[in-house]
């Protein structure tokens, strides 16, 4: 008798499609990466993704810089090294996280492979399906593809121009345990936020500090962005606030590159230990290679420098973005990042940004539909506009070709109706008795 696994013959393209795990069932495509087969043609102005703009790297010296670390010392670059990462880029990240504020013990720091993993890791050791995790209304994309594929029940809370809403988390929490549910942690991008472009004042970050300490929930404080602002010092971090009830997530990839593939996450000692576990049964140690590179990068080179000339080219062309959207959309709102990578835009009512994104592919623009930020479907009256990449010129056109689709389109809306959409939960860009795009400073404190 044969012991041959029998193919199932309803899907020819995959017969193995019922053995899955429920969690590879639950894989999605995110709505951006789907995009890149589009937004690679060069006729296609992208307003879509979030890719750094390394171009004022200094490439020569960093390659003889690589160059030296593989004659020195390749034999260590080249080889395993230990599942906590290395301790000089450990000892580096610390150095970094002090600039908001973070007294960090670099026996805290976990290396990851950027700081997706480190999102990864932390849902693993926390998460069973249907438990519950909080995260902002919208929330990053990747993040909520994890969170998903782990069967967790997402939960956004309403956020403003200020930052999350800590009445609307407090309510949420309250009510997931009201409910029976395991409330794990609290997801939240602080600074600059992806997609929505804000950050949480100080009083704002007091308070989910003392909800959560209080309610005993975990706060996840993804800050990639922290130190792309374009004015004045970061906010303290929210993990400088209570050390131990956050655990801190960062990345090089923003700050120098991403192709190295290195992020960090800091965490109290116990959560450090299951981290540790964790990482080393997903790839036994981080890349010698990318950490020991990154090092010497530091060592050698004012990053500190760089990281200020990264600010005033993304001012440059958050300018670009923010002045473009004023003349040629004025039917729109959006917010105002005062750094990061993102503006939230609001369509005029009745428009759908999903629908119309293959006419805006067609007119050769393309953007990030609202819908790919939330874990229910919410989100097809906004879209997410990237100024990181583009220079300003591009910026410009791009969003004067935007603005021929989006008027084509409220014209048939004004003509035949448009889709009723459900408002959104979440950050809302119609400020009423303000002025367009312009919104109170959002750093009080």
């Amino acid at each position: 008798m044969s012991s041959q696994r029998p193919l199932n013959q309803g899907n020819r393209r995959d017969p193995w499609w019922n053995t899955y795990s429920d969690r590879a069932q639950n894989l999605r495509e995110s709505e951006v990466r789907s995009l890149f087969s589009v937004v690679s043609r060069p006729e296609v102005v992208s307003l879509a993704g979030g890719m750094p703009n390394i171009k004022d790297l200094p490439l020569d010296k960093l390659a003889d810089s690589v160059a030296e670390l593989v004659r020195q010392h390749g034999a260590q670059a080249l080889q395993y090294g230990q599942g906590r990462g290395w301790d000089p880029i450990r000892r580096d990240v610390c150095e970094i996280m002090a600039k908001e504020g973070i007294d960090g013990d670099y026996e805290n720091v976990v290396i990851t492979t950027g700081s997706q993993q480190a999102v990864d890791l932390i849902t693993q050791i926390f998460v069973n399906p249907g438990d519950v995790i909080l995260c902002e209304a919208p929330s990053y994309v990747g993040s909520l593809g994890i969170f998903g594929a782990y069967q967790a029940d997402i939960r956004h809370v309403a956020m403003d121009h200020d930052g999350l809403l800590p009445d609307a988390l407090e309510a949420a929490i309250k009510q997931a345990r009201a409910e029976g549910k395991a409330v794990k942690f609290l997801y939240t991008i602080p600074n600059f936020h992806n997609p929505a472009g804000v950050t949480q004042t100080m009083e704002r970050r007091r308070a989910i500090i003392e909800i959560c300490d209080r309610l005993q929930v975990l706060i996840v404080e993804d800050n990639p962005y922290g130190l792309l602002g374009f004015s004045g010092d970061p906010l303290p971090a929210l993990q400088s606030l209570n050390p131990e009830g956050v655990v801190y997530l960062g990345s090089f990839s923003k700050m120098f590159a991403p192709g190295y593939r290195v992020g960090w996450a800091l965490a109290p000692h116990a959560i450090r230990d299951k981290l540790v576990l964790a990482n080393e049964s997903a790839v036994l140690s981080p890349s010698m290679m990318s950490q020991m590179t990154i090092h010497a990068y530091m060592q050698e080179f004012d990053w500190f420098a760089q990281v200020q000339t990264y600010r005033g080219m993304y001012q440059e062309r958050r300018d670009a973005m923010l002045e473009s959207l004023e003349q040629y959309l004025p039917i729109c709102e959006w917010t105002k990042p005062s750094g990061g990578f993102y503006t939230w835009v609001k369509l005029p009512a009745g428009l759908d940004a999903k629908d119309m994104l293959p006419r805006a592919v067609t007119g050769l623009v393309a953007y990030v539909s609202g819908t790919a930020f939330y874990a229910d479907g919410q989100g097809r009256d906004h879209l997410r506009l990237s100024y990181c990449f583009p220079p300003p010129d591009e910026i410009r056109e791009g969003v004067r070709r935007l603005a021929e689709v989006v008027n084509r389109e409220k014209e048939l809306v004004d003509l035949f109706g448009g889709v009723e959409l459900t408002p959104v939960q979440g950050l809302k860009v119609d400020a009423p008795d303000a002025p367009r795009s312009q919104y109170p400073a959002q750093d009080k404190d």
